[in-house]
């Protein structure tokens, strides 16, 4: 990966501020607690950004956020769970009708294909292309 998804984080999280109206404080919250701690607190904390994401589709970077601390997750507990849940948020941030910063939307193509790889879905693109590769095209 060429970039950092912890301070990454961190920088979308920053970015994050107006987007969340009266939820910023909660946000904030949550946040702190996500990052001082560990095991059931910080995963209660974690499922809880998330679950404030989906409130606020449109929350450009606290989308992105979500998308790096649940990398994070990924690698602390490395469990289908979070790989699925990070391709999910990949895609739905990168098909978005509204254009992201450019950065983020780099670095979220990047952790895209590191969730699918995660999952073991890049096996299953090469396969595909190799048949396809070897499928006769048409005609007699």
């Amino acid at each position: 990966m060429r970039f950092d998804p912890a301070l990454a984080a961190q920088d979308a999280f920053r970015e994050a501020q107006g987007e969340l109206g009266p939820d910023w404080e909660t946000a904030v919250e949550l946040e702190q607690a996500f990052s001082s701690t560990t095991g059931t607190e910080a995963r209660g904390a974690y499922e809880r950004l998330l679950a404030l994401a989906h409130r606020y589709p449109n929350a450009r970077s606290f989308q992105a956020f979500c998308i790096y601390i649940t990398w994070q997750q990924a690698t602390e507990e490395t469990i289908a769970r979070h790989f699925e849940t990070g391709l999910a948020l990949c895609e739905t941030y990168l098909v978005s009708q509204k254009a992201g910063d450019p950065l983020h939307t780099e670095r979220i193509t990047e952790l895209r294909a590191s969730f699918r790889t995660g999952l073991g879905l890049q096996e299953e693109d090469e396969m595909l292309i190799d048949y396809q590769n070897d499928t006769p095209k048409g005609g007699d």
